[in-house]
């Protein structure tokens, strides 16, 4: 007769016994019933209150219900909230404010220290666009006095002299500054875009080994040495150089500086050169190395005479921009030898000294393949100036602002060439009359794609033009501004 074995597994005895309540609480893979017992604390939440009835958890009610989210979850949500909302959901509480400065990608800093102690990569750590140069300035804060340009701006006290300039009791040592683009490049790999002034080689050369994938920079009161830098940044497409600005600092970028750039920043795909000097041989260093360059911008450029020939050099630029040049280019040399631009396809001249006739007769003849034509604010130009338009005749786009010299028959003469012409904006040129306009004046506006006409405050186009056909046949394509 067999009997069972006396040493049993007592593990096999509980395998057997059905599960308790308790199994099920303790054990970590029963989710479900935990669930429930959330979804019962919600529900008595929703519904009516009893004052004697009291819930699971204690002061429910008074929890943070945002603590049930994940940071992900939440930082999802906070970045769908419109930017006018963004400071006053950083004061909600310490998680909200670490979580909101995960959204922020761009920031202006203001003081020097919040980038060194390392409080600006600890409170924004996703960064891509800084602008360090406010930080870099020494000025008063309090200072009810302020001084802006085009470029820089900061407060000054009330007792600068008439001959005040940026130097160096004005700016951080350059040690600081090259410290803190350290701790800055360390902190934010991903950096894209930056703004700095009065920067080392040093400097730079630390963002370039840190940020790889840097690709546009804007730096002020750059000179030839700080350019060496400039080699390392191998992604750079987007670059802005700023030398010297009357009245706020002085710095010389020369030719030596421009082949520098040339040879190291082979991808450019936009330039701006500010306060610059240099020569045929920068710009012809830059239209050689620089190959996929396609936008060029000279701001109160320094540039010796027989310098615009060098842009032939540049055979895909498309757009060629000059802002507040005294000067285009005061002896050009032989036409024939000045070469043209072939896929260049805008010319921007705004706020420029147009008074020399060798200047304008050069870069039309070197911007000869352009299709859009822009003058807005330039002095000096008047009907003689704007004849040597005539040698661009594809131009289809053409847009004249604040040109008071030019009249009513010299836009006409130059108008009349262009066979292509679809575009044509003339916004406050006192001296183009509507009483002036000719019939085939007229009859050319009625073949244009869009019309922009407000040579002055007074003008009422249609009601000055009965009689002249115009607006019968492409009507629906006028604008009326």
């Amino acid at each position: 007769m067999s009997f069972p074995s006396e040493n049993l597994n007592p593990n096999s005895l509980n395998s057997n016994k059905l599960p308790t309540w308790s199994d099920f609480w303790l054990n970590s893979k029963a989710n479900p019933l935990k669930d429930m017992v959330l979804a019962m604390q919600f529900h008595s939440l929703s519904s009516p209150k009893d004052p004697k009835s009291k819930t699971l958890i204690p002061n429910f009610a008074k929890m943070d219900r945002t603590l049930l989210l994940s940071d992900e979850l939440l930082l999802k949500i906070l970045a769908k909230l419109p930017d006018s909302q963004r400071n006053s959901n950083s004061l909600v509480c310490k998680r909200w404010l670490n979580i909101q400065g995960r959204i922020v990608r761009s920031l202006k800093v203001l003081d020097w220290n919040f980038v060194l102690t390392g409080r600006l990569i600890h409170r924004f750590p996703n960064l891509n666009h800084v602008d360090l140069i406010s930080g870099s300035l020494i000025s008063p804060r309090n200072s009810g006095i302020f001084l802006s340009h085009r470029v820089v701006s900061l407060h000054i006290d009330s007792g600068f002299s008439a001959v005040w300039c940026i130097g160096e009791e004005n700016m951080l040592p350059v040690e600081v500054i090259d410290a803190g683009m350290k701790a800055l490049a360390c902190g934010c790999p991903n950096l894209r875009r930056l703004r700095i002034i009065g920067a080392s080689e040093m400097g730079l050369l630390y963002v370039a080994e840190e940020c790889p994938t840097l690709q546009e920079l804007e730096l002020q009161r750059c000179s030839d040495n700080v350019l060496r830098g400039i080699a390392a940044f191998e992604n750079l497409q987007i670059l802005k150089l700023v030398g010297n600005v009357d009245g706020f600092y002085f710095s010389v970028v020369s030719d030596i500086g421009l082949t520098i750039l040339a040879q190291g920043c082979k991808r450019l795909v936009k330039l701006e050169l500010s306060g610059c000097e240099g020569s045929f041989d920068g710009i012809k260093a830059i239209g050689k190395c620089c190959q996929m360059l396609e936008e060029l911008t000279l701001c109160d450029h320094r540039m010796d005479d027989g310098w615009l020939a060098a842009l032939s050099y540049c055979e895909n630029l498309k757009t060629l921009r000059f802002l507040s040049c005294k000067e285009i280019d005061s002896n050009p040399g032989l036409e024939e030898y000045l070469g043209s631009c072939p896929a260049l396809e805008r010319l921007h001249l705004q706020k420029c000294q147009l008074r020399d006739k060798k200047s304008m007769r050069a870069i039309f003849s070197v911007c000869r393949a352009t299709r859009e034509i822009i003058l807005q604010d330039c002095w000096g130009l008047d009907n003689n100036m704007f004849s040597f338009a005539n040698i661009c005749r594809r131009v289809k786009f053409l847009h004249l602002e604040g040109c008071s010299l030019l009249t009513t028959e010299g836009l006409e003469s130059v108008i009349q060439v262009y066979s292509e012409l679809q575009s044509l904006k003339v916004v406050s040129c006192k001296n183009i009359k509507e009483s002036e306009i000719s019939p085939a004046l007229a009859t050319l506006f009625t073949k244009l794609v869009e019309l922009r006409w407000r040579p002055d405050t007074k003008s009422l186009l249609p009601s000055n033009l009965v009689g002249t056909a115009m607006g019968k046949r492409g009507s629906r394509f006028f604008k009326r501004a």
